[in-house]
């Protein structure tokens, strides 16, 4: 077999906003999809396995499709018409967990890589955040780490930033909730008191997390911009947040939501998942539960064997 014409990627979850820095900062975390992608045949064959796979499009819809098709015309290429594209979704699709950046790191970086790699990854990131409306979630999924993301003249840039290793509890309510959906619910305008907050606060939330320190970050979580807004749309999150923060952990919406993220000491993961399972089950709503750890890597090329 050519090598060329197969590659495979994986990428990592992630976190973004991390509190009041909304839009700005973003974290990987250790919960991979892995896809195969092989030019192969005369139509477009997706196959999907585990998380996701009864509901994710199998046509030129896929996120992953979608990325690839963008790289493929940014060098002017037509996009191959026979792709077989296997992948396996651990990352639940619509949980705020970066489900949709890790599908689009995976085609950018596949397309990339079939095409020789012409773009970098910060173009790729550029690319990339025209499909996703945003790049906090991307530059995690394509950097890895901490991210801070700014909108520059020439399109968002990414800035990786120390980041002690982190134990995180996810807990997903029986609910799916788009980020459309979820930024309908934020005003057009803040105050400037709460703009203040909220810079102030973010800025917390980076030394924070550089220094490990959870009852920092827990201050530091603190957020007047999206959450107040966004937790109304979740039965039982604000419950869990109080919850949580109240046994120790440094909680927050993950992304747009419906996941919470509470970061724990290591050793407090079990009691945390409880306090935060705790309001969602008094309200009839199931969850599922992840404990992660952050990861400074990004999504990533794994050589054909």
């Amino acid at each position: 077999m050519d090598r060329t014409h197969v590659v495979t990627v994986r990428a990592p979850a992630s976190t973004a906003n991390l509190g009041p820095a909304f839009d700005c900062l973003a974290l990987a975390l250790d919960l991979w999809n892995e896809t195969r992608v092989e030019l192969t045949g005369e139509v477009l064959v997706l196959d999907v396995s585990g998380e996701g796979a009864e509901t994710l499009p199998r046509d030129q819809s896929n996120r992953i499709v979608q990325a690839m098709a963008r790289v493929y015309a940014e060098v002017g290429e037509k996009m191959p018409k026979g792709l077989h594209i296997d992948c396996k979704q651990r990352i639940p699709p619509g949980s705020g967990i970066g489900s949709s950046a890790a599908a689009t790191a995976t085609g950018l970086l596949a397309a990339n890589w079939l095409l020789g790699q012409p773009q970098k990854v910060p173009y790729l990131l550029q690319l990339g955040a025209e499909l996703e409306g945003h790049a906090d979630n991307l530059a995690a999924a394509l950097l890895g780490g901490l991210v801070l993301v700014t909108q520059e003249a020439g399109g968002p840039a990414a800035q990786k930033l120390e980041c002690e290793s982190l134990s995180a509890v996810v807990i997903r309510p029986e609910q799916r909730l788009t980020t459309t959906e979820s930024r309908k619910a934020l005003p057009k305008q803040v105050s400037l008191s709460d703009a203040v907050f909220n810079i102030g606060h973010s800025i917390q939330v980076i030394e924070a997390l550089r220094n490990g320190d959870i009852p920092a970050l827990a201050n530091a979580f603190q957020d007047r911009l999206h959450q107040p807004y966004r937790l109304s749309l979740i039965p039982g999150a604000a419950e869990a947040l109080a919850a949580s923060q109240l046994a120790g952990a440094a909680a927050a919406l993950s992304g747009a939501g419906p996941s919470l993220i509470a970061f724990v000491d290591e050793g407090r993961e079990k009691s945390i998942a409880e306090a935060l399972r705790a309001p969602f089950a008094g309200k009839g709503i199931k969850t599922q539960q992840y404990l992660l750890k952050s990861t400074t890597k990004g999504a990533e090329i794994i050589p054909v064997n």
